[in-house]
């Protein structure tokens, strides 16, 4: 058996509004839904990447309610950009960064942080071949997607990303279908797949552990990407004040875990006795017309995902892994 240490992050996070950076750069006065966790999540990947930092967002929900014209809510260089192209941008940004150092015009030991914030929609349908592009290219990116699970700005159409059973107005529940009819696509395995640094998984009801991950990041040379789980109220049907409690529940049940890959290695960042499925879904109006037996076939599935993540972990962190695997 190998131990893997793990950080304290996800359980202090009672603590984080004493222990975040206090500067704010996504600030008040967007036009969020309340218990918005995406903007929430905005925000705490600002505290952690500081003013030294390029934004590039695709069109999406956190595009449009922090840009009203004449209105910002950024307090850093910001670009808005179409759903598909924002890592195709971004890999123009780095480029443009390293001509300007090359040529003196840019002091070479400046560090710039790159970031790069997309929609599930955005980021595992439409813009996923520019961010292929961009990871095997080695990009200096950071890809931060927030995946509130459906095109929640134009409607709460299913994406790829949209969790199986759930009810979406493209894929609704009823005598036929009983909502999406597959599972949700794995975007942070198919980013470790593409073998850059880092890749990890963050909830914004465990702030620490998402700022923290955000650091190592941008501190690494090369593409990161980033999967943040974003609490959408309106689409899923919950009310606002559970927000913070919904995207807890994702992760204390197994459906969203915390983990992180580093150079290969994995490390789950949250690993305590799962809760049942059911609590997760069962206060929430996409998923109300799930049977018991559907209920089962997911609880079936996360505990496998889960157990796969351990045997993960497990593996990579054996001394010897670079030597057997060939790294």
């Amino acid at each position: 058996m190998i131990e893997v240490k793990r950080p304290k992050e996800a359980f202090l996070s009672v603590f984080a509004y004493r222990m975040a950076p206090k500067e704010e750069l996504f600030t008040r006065g967007h036009r969020a839904c309340q218990g918005c966790g995406a903007a929430l999540g905005l925000r705490h990947v600002m505290k952690a990447a500081g003013r030294n930092t390029i934004v590039v967002n695709a069109t999406g929900c956190m595009e449009i309610v922090s840009s009203p014209y004449p209105y910002t809510s950024w307090a850093v260089p910001w670009i808005h950009v179409a759903f598909e192209n924002a890592a195709a941008v971004a890999s123009g940004i780095d480029a443009a960064i390293k001509v300007l150092k090359r040529k003196g015009k840019l002091d070479p030991n400046k560090k710039i942080n790159i970031v790069v914030f997309a929609g599930d929609g955005g980021t595992a349908d439409i813009g996923l071949q520019a961010l292929s592009g961009m990871m095997a290219r080695g990009h200096n990116v950071l890809y931060v997607c927030y995946d509130n699970e459906a095109y929640m700005n134009t409607g709460v159409q299913g994406s790829s990303a949209t969790p199986y059973g759930a009810h979406t107005t493209t894929t609704p529940a009823g005598k036929v279908k009983f909502g999406q009819g597959y599972w949700k696509k794995n975007l942070p395995e198919i980013a470790v797949a593409h073998g850059i640094p880092y890749v990890a998984t963050v909830c914004p009801s465990f702030p620490l552990d998402l700022i923290r991950k955000v650091k190592r990041a941008l501190e690494l040379p090369g593409a990161a990407y980033i999967h943040l789980f974003a609490v959408c109220p309106t689409g899923w049907g919950i009310p606002p004040a559970y927000a913070v409690k919904a995207g807890r529940l994702a992760v204390e049940t197994g459906i969203f875990p915390l983990y992180e890959v580093e150079y290969g290695r994995y490390r789950l960042t949250f690993d305590k006795k799962l809760k049942p499925v059911e609590e997760y879904l069962k206060f929430q109006r996409r998923f109300r017309h799930l049977t018991p037996d559907l209920i089962k076939t997911i609880q079936e599935r996360v505990d496998a995902e889960f157990a796969r993540l351990r045997v993960m972990e497990e593996a990579t962190n054996r001394p010897d892994y670079r030597s057997v695997s060939g790294i």
